[in-house]
This record gives structure tokens, C-alpha cells and sequence, in this order.
């Protein structure tokens, strides 16, 4: 596989990819090491165990393909969905179409191929259609838990929990731990995939319903608010932390600021301090996993860098009392129950229909929970990779075979055994994949590859994109995320990583969110988004918070400035100027 950048081939047969959804979970590019042992490795063929579960295809269907590699490719070293697969996934499943598909990925966006472009001869197979009729009425609408997820996080959490001290290991051991989970990963992210297709059938479903009876804007409403939503979680867990961060004694150490927080709250003998320090570990000990594209294992996560959970809960212990996330939640399901019962009023003449909305409804709230909890599940295992990746990076730094103990993700799977035999020989090798993967930060990714990917070098480059901002009353188009009307100063944050950038009551404006991204949504007043569709984890975690959201929303980080005092209807999907930010 040592082909860098990363460029996986195109399929002739199913030619239209997009960054949707994958962009998301993965922003930056794929390192070697993740794409071989960890993420990619295993993702792609997950993804297509699931396919093949829901009943749309069987396995032979990827030998039409032409690639090796076809659900979950990359180019230039940026991961992307075979969208022609998932329109496939909407013809052949009863009551979805490609263009229902189109709308969960790609929200509005312009310049997007047709169904009706690309279409094969193929793709219409009643008999498909039939084996997907009855995954959808079994395991989709017929759904009462998660008794696999729940197994499933049972089985990680053992892992974790028999974590061994990576220092204690051989280099040996380090190495063959770094490829021992390809046993689990397949099979979760197998799950986390068909949980995710469940979802996006159970949301176009009831949005159909919403439709039928000329409410529209309910489609949302009826799926916030659930509760027990594994991203939303941490916000919880931090939200109750900065309460306690309050109190005088615990604040005094806040107001010396983020850096050397976690060392100053440690080494505390003040009491009160002291209890709150425990409890910060022990929310970290639950949550070291998290943090910005926490699927990629050369990530910096909470507990390696632990000053962005703290500068988050620094900035939450400003945030007045009634935005708890809980109240917010709880106005959210209030607001869901009451759309719930006018849908019911509406149907009360039509049993037939009445129990095909509850069926829906209760499919998509299920599924919602499952793709939020097979994605941190299957986000746990990334880490246990991480760990020992770290440790052989560590040593690699001590003997100076490497330069950082982050080289170590330069290599990949197959080059490891090579590389302990003999690690002075990959000193060059991996410092020049270094320069080429922190230099592929500084491209734009395009949206959507058709037919064929565009060479690197044609690629936009981050520092040569301009965009005017926006002037007074100006207006943005985007989807919407999560109903409600919010006003506030507009900060625009291209990644997570500086929490304290935040401040409470403003509108966060930003290219794309991933789980990490979450606690950030607490303090924030309203939530503005590049990309994403009513699918997309900003929009979801949105509706668990009760925040305005706008998603779909073309070069809003580009076209709003920081500090513009702007107006988020996240009803209607518009973002409008309402005064320029300050000199």
C-alpha cells in the first residue's frame, strides 16, 4: 500500500464520491499509519459487511466495481463517501429515493451531479427491493433498543479497562498491539454504519410525514430532544463540572488561566479544589478518547491535551444557569411530544397511517442513539491503537530514529516490522512524509470528486481562498439544522482546539463539526455551518442542545466575519449580516 499521498482510484462504475458526512468525522487527511492499521483499513470493509446486511446488494456487487477500494476512498490523502453506492442504498430501499439520499448528505448545495446522470442499468432489482422491505420493517421500524451496541460498548470498555501500561511493553508488543483490532473495529464500524443508513431512513420517513400534512418545519422538532445521546454526553459531564468550578476557591485557580490548569488544580491542598481535581480525572479517564477528528489516530485527544476540555469548561462557567444542556434538552422533548401529538391528530381518521408515523418515529429516534453510540464506541478502539502507536513513537524519539514521536505515524502497517528491524532506515522516509502530510492541510479538499479526481495540484489552496464578507443585510442560504431564531456576535473557529476563543451567547460559525466540537455548543447562542445536512452530527447535537442551527451554509466562515453581529433562523436555513464586526 506505500503510495503517498494516498490516491485511490475511481470506480468507472460507480464514479461520484463527496467529503458529506466523512468530512465531519474526518477533516484532515488520512495518515499512513490510520489508513492502513486503524480507520480506512477497516471502515471500507465494514461499510460494505452493512450494505450487504440492509439487503440492497450482495457481495458480488463490488466486483463491478473496478477498485479495490470502493466505498471509502482517498484523495490526495482526504477520505471520501462513494455517494453512487449510497444513492443505490435510496433506490432500493422501499419509500426512499437517490434524491431523498442527496438531501441527507449534501443539503443544498449547488453543482451536484443527478441520479439520472449516472444511473445503471442495474440498479432497478425488485428483488433487492424486497430484501431491503423487509430489513426496513424488521430491523429498522421494528427496533425496541440497542442490545448489539450495548454489547458492543460492554466489550470495549473491557478492553479498556485491561488496558496494559504501554511503557511496560516491548517493542514488540507495542507493534503487534497496533494491528490486534482489526478482530472488533470491522464489526463496529459495521454497525455504526447500518445504524447510521437506519437513521437516514427513520428522518426521511418522518419528515415525509411532516410533509404530508403541510408542516414541514416539524421534520426537525419530532427528532430533538431524545436524551442519552452518547455526543452529548461530555456536555453534560463538563456542564456539571463548571457549576462546580464556581465556587470561589475552585475559580481563583480558573482566573490564572487555561495553561498549567490541570498542574496547578492537581497539586492543590485546598480541599474543595482537590475533590474537583479527582473528578476532572475521572471525567477524563471516561472521555481521553474524545477530541478534534478523534478518528484519526495521530489526533491530539482531551487526555493528551487536557487544556481543551478544561478552556471549554472555563468558558461554560460563565454561561448563566438556565442553558444548562439538561433544561435544553428537556424543552427540546417537550417541544417533541407536542409535534408528535398534531402529527397523531392529523392521522387520528387513518389508522393505517397513524401506525406507520409511530413505526417511523420510533425507528428514527432508536437509530439516532445507535449512530451516536456505535461512532464513540468505534472511537474508543482508534485510541487503544493510539496509545501504543505513541509509546513506539516515544522510544523512536529516544534512540533519534525519529524526529517526534508523531513520525511514527508516517509509516505504514506493512513498513513496521521493517522499521523495528532496522528504524535509522526510515528516519528520511518518514520526515519526508511528515512535510507532505502537513503540507496537505494547506489544500481545500474539493466537495465532490466525479469521474475522476482532480489532481493535487489543482486543488485550492487554504491561503489563497477569498471570499467578501457579507455587508449589512446581507443574507446566507443554508438547510436547516435545528428550528429556533438566534442574535448574537458572530465567532468564526476553524477547529476546536482553542475553546476560550468562545465566548457565551456568540453564534459559532465553522466549517464542518465532529463529536469533539460538541461542549463548544453550550455556551454558543446559535451554530452556523459550511457543510452538513439535517444528517450531520452539527445538526443533530443541535437539537439535542435546543440551538438555532444552520447547516449547508456556503463559505459562512469565509463570508462572516468574527464579530458581525448576525441573526440565525434556523427555521427557515437563513443567516443574515445585522452589523459589520468592529474595526
Amino acid at each position: 500500500m506505500p503510495m503517498w499521498p494516498i490516491n485511490d482510484p475511481v470506480s468507472p462504475v460507480f464514479p461520484l464520491y463527496s467529503r458529506a458526512n466523512v468530512g465531519e468525522i474526518f477533516p484532515d487527511p488520512i495518515s499512513p499509519l490510520n489508513a492502513s492499521a486503524g480507520f480506512q483499513h477497516n471502515l471500507e470493509p465494514g461499510w460494505r459487511d452493512a450494505f450487504v446486511a440492509c439487503g440492497v446488494w450482495d457481495d458480488d456487487l463490488y466486483e463491478k466495481s473496478g477498485v479495490a477500494i470502493t466505498v471509502l476512498p482517498a484523495f490526495g490523502s482526504y477520505l471520501y463517501i462513494n455517494m453512487s453506492l449510497m444513492r443505490l442504498f435510496g433506490v432500493r430501499v422501499p419509500g426512499m429515493t437517490a434524491e431523498a439520499v442527496d438531501l441527507q448528505y449534501f443539503g443544498d448545495m449547488p453543482g451536484i451531479p443527478s441520479y439520472e446522470s449516472e444511473k445503471r442499468e442495474f440498479d432497478d432489482d425488485p428483488s433487492y427491493e424486497a430484501k431491503a422491505g423487509a430489513w426496513l420493517m424488521e430491523e429498522v421500524l421494528g427496533a425496541t433498543g440497542l442490545p448489539a451496541y450495548d454489547k458492543d460498548r460492554e466489550e470495549v470498555l473491557q478492553i479498556r479497562r485491561d488496558r496494559p501500561d504501554m511503557a511496560s511493553l516491548s517493542d514488540r508488543e507495542l507493534r503487534e498491539r497496533i494491528t490486534s483490532f482489526d478482530y472488533i473495529l470491522r464489526p463496529l464500524f459495521k454497525r455504526h454504519i447500518e445504524a447510521s443508513l437506519k437513521c437516514g431512513v427513520g428522518l426521511g420517513g418522518v419528515a415525509q410525514f411532516a410533509q404530508a400534512i403541510g408542516k414541514p418545519e416539524l421534520s426537525l422538532v419530532l427528532v430533538g430532544g431524545l436524551g442519552d445521546v452518547d455526543s452529548a454526553i461530555p456536555s453534560n459531564r463538563l456542564w456539571e463540572l463548571s457549576r462546580a468550578a464556581q465556587d470561589p476557591a475552585i475559580a481563583a485557580v480558573f482566573d490564572e488561566g487555561v495553561a498549567g490548569l490541570r498542574d496547578r488544580l492537581r497539586s492543590s491542598s485546598e480541599p474543595k479544589v482537590a475533590a474537583f481535581s479527582q473528578a476532572f480525572e475521572d471525567f477524563l479517564a471516561d472521555w481521553d478518547f474524545r477530541g478534534p477528528a478523534e478518528w484519526e489516530i495521530r489526533a491530539k485527544t482531551w487526555s493528551l491535551v487536557p487544556e481543551i476540555p478544561l478552556g471549554t469548561m472555563d468558558r461554560m462557567r460563565h454561561v448563566a444557569d438556565d442553558q444548562a444542556p439538561e433544561l435544553k434538552n428537556s424543552e427540546r422533548a417537550a417541544e417533541r411530544e407536542t409535534a408528535a401529538a398534531n402529527i397523531r391528530e392529523a392521522l387520528a381518521a387513518d389508522p393505517e397511517a397513524l401506525g406507520q408515523f409511530e413505526a417511523v418515529m420510533n425507528g428514527a429516534l432508536v437509530w439516532m442513539r445507535g449512530r451516536e453510540r456505535g461512532r464513540a464506541t468505534a472511537a474508543m478502539v482508534i485510541h487503544e491503537i493510539r496509545l501504543p502507536a505513541l509509546e513506539l513513537g516515544r522510544r523512536g524519539v529516544e534512540a533519534g530514529h525519529l524526529k517526534s514521536a508523531d513520525q511514527i505515524f508516517m509509516l505504514f502497517a506493512e513498513e513496521l516490522d521493517d522499521y523495528l528491524a532496522n528504524p535509522s532506515a526510515f528516519t528520511e522516509v518518514v520526515a519526508d512524509r511528515e512535510r507532505l502530510y502537513l503540507d496537505l492541510f494547506t489544500y481545500v479538499p474539493p466537495f465532490v470528486v466525479a469521474g475522476e479526481a482532480p489532481d493535487l495540484s489543482t486543488w485550492e489552496r487554504v491561503d489563497t481562498s477569498t471570499q467578501p464578507a457579507l455587508p449589512v443585510g446581507g443574507e446566507l442560504m443554508g438547510v436547516s439544522g435545528c428550528n429556533g431564531t438566534a442574535r448574537g456576535r458572530a465567532r468564526v473557529l476553524l477547529t476546536p482546539d482553542d475553546p476560550s476563543a468562545l465566548e457565551p451567547g456568540e453564534i459559532l460559525v465553522t466549517p464542518i463539526t465532529d463529536p469533539s466540537w460538541t461542549p463548544l455548543f453550550v455556551a454558543a447562542a446559535g451554530v452556523v455551518v459550511n457543510v452538513g445536512a439535517p444528517f450531520s452530527h452539527a445538526a443533530i447535537v443541535s437539537r439535542e442542545l435546543g440551538i438555532p442551527c444552520v447547516v449547508s451554509a456556503p463559505d459562512a466562515t469565509k463570508r462572516l466575519r468574527t464579530g458581525a453581529l448576525i441573526e440565525v433562523d434556523g427555521t427557515s436555513g437563513k443567516v443574515t449580516v445585522l452589523e459589520d464586526a468592529p474595526a
